[in-house]
């Protein structure tokens, strides 16, 4: 069966993601795909899925600049409507020879929005709407062939369409919350202007994930790289109702997982009878950290000596496939798409080696967001500890220690990262929370204990509500809480002088410190 889908082409902005989130909550397959993506790969693309739409994402450039992003004309030859977002209106009436220029006003931030014509993918809004803006181009005159629906003070043409063709525009964000109606204007293009059904959610793409892994896999061996997270743990199953008896998921513990990690995974998947093989290589990754403090070569390192450890396991076993329990927003935040921002590397994409021993690598979570893996767990009836388990990096506590990686450090974190789990499930605080955390910063500071002088580290608890990674808000929690985990940290582990906690969200700061 085919799913109906919107695809996206991501102009690299910071929005992109979410165009393709809001589509999927609506039931509706989305997938970003490269602004230059060619014909031939959107023929690609239409053999797996029914393409009844594109959009056309945000970006930071201007039309006018030297390398400033395009797409293939031809591509509004395929008679599949087309809604242009922020850049993407730009670029579409710049290419139909409209005229863009830099607004005498730059626009960011909450702006209201005069609805002129509400047909369309505007139908159904009010006069005047609240919208989130973030652009300095502005579409200035249209080309003969495109009227306008909406407009603001500062922008003359704030949404347009094309009079003959399904062709449209938005100058603003209708992905973004801060859109009052955003997700009105989406479901008018989807359903009404693209003619979309309402028929894919993550659970209907089970038994297509078990043949794709079945298929690439064929009758061979494979390895499933086991972390005890929801995302490995989900791929594990998915593989094991694939390959049976050909599957040996790998549990390599490195010596940062949380306490009591190894022993919690060796108990739960040996009660559902896959094959697992634990390894203990925790000397030979702390060797190989030795010194380094930047966090990137952090990744990349771990995700090379994981791969290495693979491979000599897979060799021990004739195994030649590695699967791992890569999602979406690492692919996203490790640069995977052209012209897209790399925001850090994630050791399950960027740090994986050019050269491998594998004869292919299967991913078949590589298109889900975390809630959405969720789901899946759910349906496969994992138990309920994993499905609801809170994300850990795959490098482990190796990104929550600032700087150099000490096994004192290590120590330190595991019982400090203990505390704050434990009294934040205490007070029933979990269930809300996307993660919570521990980190050890690279800084000392003076504190008082015994009426003594102290000089200790300084110890900063990260806790964020998110629906699915890309965004989050820091969590505002009980200053009770707070501060019997701060009380109890400083009281049992000595060597901690201070503790903070961390109210940024993300953006402008990533969920992990590193």
């Amino acid at each position: 069966m085919k799913f109906d889908a919107i695809l996206v082409f991501d102009f690299g902005g910071q929005y992109s993601h979410l165009i393709a989130r809001r589509i999927r909550e609506q039931k509706v397959y989305s997938e970003l795909v490269p602004c230059d993506i060619t014909l031939d790969e959107i023929k690609d693309v239409k053999e797996r899925l029914n393409v009844k739409g594109i959009i056309l994402s945000g970006g930071p450039s201007s039309v006018y600049s030297e390398n400033a992003p395009k797409f293939n004309t031809e591509i509004l030859d395929l008679e599949v409507p087309i809604l242009g977002l922020c850049y993407g209106h730009q670029l579409i009436a710049y290419m139909f020879n409209g005229n863009v220029y830099k607004g005498e006003k730059k626009e960011y931030g909450l702006t209201y929005v005069t609805i002129d014509k509400s047909i369309d993918i505007l139908d159904g809004l009010n006069h005047k709407e609240k919208v989130w803006m973030s652009h300095s181009d502005t579409v200035y005159r249209l080309p003969e062939c495109f009227e306008a629906l909406a407009h603001t003070e500062n922008c003359p043409v704030a949404a347009y369409r094309h009079v003959k063709k399904p062709i449209y525009g938005l100058q603003w964000h209708p992905e973004v919350a801060h859109t009052e109606h955003g997700d009105t204007m989406l479901r008018n293009f989807v359903f009404k202007v693209c003619g979309c059904q309402a028929n894919w959610n993550p659970e209907s793409i089970i038994k297509m994930a078990i043949n794709e892994i079945r298929e690439t896999a064929r009758n061979n061996k494979a390895i499933i790289a086991l972390s005890g997270g929801i995302d490995s743990s989900t791929a594990a199953v998915l593989s094991s109702k694939a390959l049976g008896k050909n599957l040996t998921a790998v549990f390599v513990n490195h010596g940062f997982m949380r306490e009591g990690e190894p022993e919690f995974v060796k108990e739960t998947f040996e009660k559902m009878g896959i094959n697992l093989l634990i390894i203990d290589a925790e000397d030979k990754f702390l060797r190989k950290l030795k010194g380094i403090k930047d966090p990137e070569k952090k990744r990349r390192i771990i995700g090379e000596e994981f791969i290495r450890v693979f491979e000599e396991t897979a060799k021990d076993l004739g195994a030649e496939y590695l699967i791992q329990g890569t999602i979406y927003p690492d692919r996203i935040e490790s640069g995977f798409r052209r012209h897209s921002e790399k925001i850090k590397s994630h050791h399950n994409v960027a740090g994986i080696p050019t050269k491998i021993e594998f004869k292919a690598i299967i991913e078949p979570l590589r298109d889900f967001y975390k809630d959405e893996v969720r789901k899946i767990a759910k349906s496969l009836g994992l138990p309920e500890k994993i499905v609801l388990r809170q994300p850990f990096p795959g490098p482990g506590l190796a990104v929550r220690i600032i700087g150099e990686i000490t096994p004192e450090k290590l120590i330190l974190l595991k019982k400090a990262d203990r505390i704050v789990a434990e009294e934040i499930e205490r007070e029933g605080l979990d269930r809300r929370l996307w993660q919570y955390f521990a980190v050890l910063t690279g800084i000392k500071s003076t504190g008082v204990k015994g009426d003594a002088r102290a000089y200790g580290y300084v110890l900063a608890i990260r806790a964020v509500e998110s629906r699915e990674a890309m965004t989050a808000s820091f969590a505002k929690i009980p200053y009770a809480v707070l501060e019997k985990i701060s009380t109890r940290i400083t009281n049992e582990l000595p060597q901690i002088t201070r503790v903070v906690y961390d109210i940024t969200h993300k953006p402008p700061a990533t969920i992990e410190w590193e």
